[in-house]
C-alpha cells in the first residue's frame, strides 16, 4: 500500500469549496482504515474518525472516496495542517500518511479610518487605518486627492518637501510638519491576496497660524481680569469686605487704675498707694 507522498500548501478565498486530496495506490486491503486530522497550533483534532466527519467540520464537509475530503463553505477558522492517515492490515506497507496546509485568505473588509478634521501649519499630525477581519494580514496604502502618496515623498518631485511617512504594516500616516499643500480629501486602502477595501475620503483642512483666536483669547482673560477687579473695587466702596466697628468702642476693656495696688494690710503686708509720700 501507498499514498501519494507530498506536502501540499493550498491558498483559497474564504466562502468556497476545497477538495483535500489523499489519493491510496497500489493497496490489497478491501476496506482500509482511513482518518483525518486537523493540526492548529501543534494541537491535533479528528476531521474524520469512525466512518464520520467529526469536530468543527461535522456539517461543512464530507469523504469522497476513496479517501478525499471535501471541506464546503470555508472560513478563516481552517486553516491549518490536514493529515490523511491510512492503516492497511493487509499490506506489506500497513500504514502511511500525508500532510497538507491549507490558508484560507479572506478579503479585507472596508478599514475604519481616522483623519483630523483641521491643523494648523507647522504642526504635527497623525492618520491612522485599521482592519482586522482580512487574512493575511493587509498591507496599507493611502490616497491623498485621488492620487496614491508613495511611502518615501522624495521619489515624487512635487512631494519632495513633505515630511509625511506611511506604515505600511500598521496603516499610519505622519506628518513631522504640515504644509498648505497637505489640506484636501485623504482615504486608505487595504490589500491582501484574496482582495481590497478602502474607506470613504474625508477632508483635512490646513490653516495659517491663528492670530485672531490668540487675540481673542488674550482679550477674553483681560476681559474677565478687569470685571474681577470692578467687582472687587464695588465691594470695598460700599463696606461689602470692611471690619465693622474696630474703630467703635464694640468692645468693654476693662478700666485700667495708674495706682499700683498691693494686698490689705490686714493680710500683713505693706500697702503703697499713690498719696503715700516719703
Amino acid at each position: 500500500m501507498a499514498i501519494t507522498r507530498l506536502v501540499a500548501c493550498l491558498l483559497l478565498c474564504t466562502g468556497f469549496a476545497i477538495e483535500l486530496t489523499c489519493l491510496i495506490e497500489s493497496i490489497s486491503t478491501n476496506n482500509p482504515r482511513i482518518e483525518w486530522k486537523k493540526i492548529k497550533n501543534g494541537i491535533p483534532s479528528y476531521v474524520y474518525f469512525q466512518n464520520r466527519i467529526a469536530g468543527d467540520l461535522e456539517h461543512r464537509a464530507q469523504l469522497r472516496e476513496p479517501a478525499n475530503i471535501v471541506i464546503f463553505n470555508t472560513s478563516r477558522s481552517d486553516t491549518a495542517e490536514y493529515r490523511c492517515e491510512v492503516a492497511a492490515i493487509d499490506d506489506q506497507r500497513d500504514f502511511d500518511e500525508i500532510l497538507i496546509s491549507l490558508a484560507v485568505r479572506v478579503k479585507p473588509v472596508v478599514p475604519r479610518c481616522s483623519v483630523p478634521e483641521a491643523v494648523t501649519v507647522g504642526t504635527s499630525t497623525e492618520l491612522r487605518c485599521l482592519e482586522n477581519e482580512g487574512f493575511p494580514a493587509p498591507q496599507y496604502r493611502w490616497f491623498h486627492n485621488s492620487e496614491e502618496l508613495p511611502q518615501d515623498p522624495k521619489i515624487s518631485p512635487k512631494l519632495v518637501n513633505s515630511s509625511y511617512s506611511i506604515n505600511p504594516d500598521t496603516g499610519s500616516l505622519k506628518f513631522r510638519w504640515v504644509r498648505k499643500e497637505d489640506a484636501g480629501e485623504y482615504y486608505c486602502q487595504a490589500k491582501n491576496d484574496a482582495g481590497h477595501a478602502q474607506c470613504p475620503s474625508q477632508t483635512m483642512e490646513v490653516y495659517d497660524v491663528d492670530i485672531l483666536g490668540i487675540f481673542l483669547k488674550v482679550c477674553g482673560v483681560v476681559t474677565v481680569l478687569l470685571s474681577f477687579g470692578a467687582f472687587l473695587c464695588h465691594c470695598l466702596k460700599h463696606g461689602c469686605l470692611s471690619k465693622k466697628g474696630l474703630n467703635e468702642n464694640n468692645f468693654n476693656w476693662p478700666a485700667q487704675n495708674d495706682a499700683v495696688e498691693y494686698a490689705d494690710a490686714d493680710e500683713g503686708h505693706f500697702r503703697h498707694k499713690s498719696s503715700f509720700i516719703i
